[in-house]
């Protein structure tokens, strides 16, 4: 009896943990995907810039952090260390509260690298902390953790609209508040972390399958399409509004609150999914549903814009915390590399893209951008339908 309960208790999920990480993640995507590209309003009349300039700006965030988080994750499959949770979450959020009193354009842009970095260092050894604390729940915990960082994510647009444009740019600063709680957070996190990675590295001699390299390629496509849509999305549409309906910024970015909000409820709907049915099918409905609500995208304003963009961003994001779970079942013996991969080169591989999106807006106009995103979701769903349906095997380390 003593060996069947201590089985159960392994295959519990570690609420506290869980939830702890979460709120980790939300401060780190306050921090770079939630305030970065709202942020680019403000720096834009400060440093007098275009809008490829701007574009620079979340280009530099998402690509220090999707190059840096597959090399972390990789070499924290190699050697794990526990520190880089708190290291890392550190270094986001310091990066771009320092950003509040940058003297100058290139300064801006190396304490957004900084920001970047920490976050390419924080993502790997926070969704390998959640995949040890989910138990066999391993869809809910990481739709748990997701919902964190897109709850992040649409936490950003929010600040801006409703302190930030109003207190300035060194209202900034009061992000060292941030600094302060991911430490206590982080550092509460560290000794469990670190008995936890000890005896994960015992377990990974006996994890079973083999990693499936050319799904793995076809799935970072798909994640990076959906990048796209969801930061081109945030970054432009504030400027796109204002341009086409000649609605204010503070409306605008409630809108983007709004869209990020309901891709937040998506996701967890969508991860909890994830272990009673097949990932890779729910991937598939994810794209197929959000393409009528593409379809639409340029053409609403107001209210029924709303009604174009909540179900959109519910659909589009749905499959966020999804696709970590089906990147660790096709990496089974990489679980950090499968979480570089999918929150960090696929998502931050959408900052490339808001960057040609950014050249686009100034030579042929906002709108093209538009209507780019429009068809992106039809390109993710036939890509998708092409990627192996997976069974209902727990993914990774049990």
């Amino acid at each position: 009896m003593a060996v069947v309960q201590a089985v159960r208790e392994q295959g519990r999920m570690n609420r506290d943990a869980v939830w702890s990480i979460c709120g980790t993640h939300v401060l780190n995507d306050v921090s770079t995907t939630g305030l970065v590209p709202a942020l680019t309003q403000m720096y834009k009349p400060i440093y007098h810039l275009n809008y490829t300039q701007i574009s620079l700006i979340v280009l530099v965030s998402y690509l220090a952090s999707s190059i840096s988080q597959p090399l972390f994750g990789a070499w924290a499959d190699r050697h794990p260390r526990a520190w880089m949770l708190p290291l890392g979450l550190f270094l986001s959020t310091i990066g771009i509260a320092l950003t509040g009193i940058a003297p100058s354009y290139s300064v801006l842009l190396i304490f957004v690298a900084i920001s970047g970095l920490g976050s390419g260092a924080f993502h790997p050894e926070a969704s390998r902390a959640t995949h040890l604390a989910a138990g066999r729940v391993k869809g809910l915990a990481q739709a748990i953790f997701q919902v964190g960082g897109n709850g992040g994510q649409a936490i950003g647009p929010l600040i801006v609209s409703l302190f930030l444009l109003s207190a300035g740019i060194r209202g900034v600063l009061w992000m060292f508040v941030a600094v302060a709680l991911g430490l206590v957070l982080t550092l509460r996190l560290y000794p469990w972390y670190r008995d936890g990675l000890r005896d994960a590295g015992k377990k990974l001699r006996e994890v079973d399958g083999d990693n499936q390299i050319g799904a793995v390629i076809l799935l970072v496509i798909v994640i990076v399409l959906r990048s796209w849509c969801q930061i081109g999305i945030a970054q432009f549409m504030p400027f796109y509004y204002a341009h086409k309906y000649g609605m204010g910024y503070h409306l605008s970015d409630t809108f983007t609150f709004v869209f990020l909000g309901a891709g937040a409820i998506g996701t967890f709907i969508g991860g909890a999914l994830a272990d009673k049915m097949s990932k890779q099918r729910i991937l598939l409905y994810s794209m197929l549903c959000s393409i009528p609500f593409g379809l639409g995208l340029p053409f609403f304003s107001g209210l029924w814009a709303l009604v174009v963009l909540i179900p959109f961003g519910f659909f589009i994001l749905s499959s966020f915390a999804v696709t970590v779970v089906y990147m660790q079942h096709l990496l089974p013996r990489n679980i950090s590399l499968a979480s570089g991969l999918t929150i960090g080169f696929g998502v931050g591989a959408g900052g490339i893209g808001a960057t040609f999106f950014g050249i686009l807006a100034d030579h042929v106009g906002l709108s093209a951008v538009f209507y780019i995103l429009m068809f992106v979701p039809v390109v993710g769903a036939i890509l998708s339908a092409c990627l192996p349906n997976d069974h209902k095997r727990r993914a990774g380390i049990a």
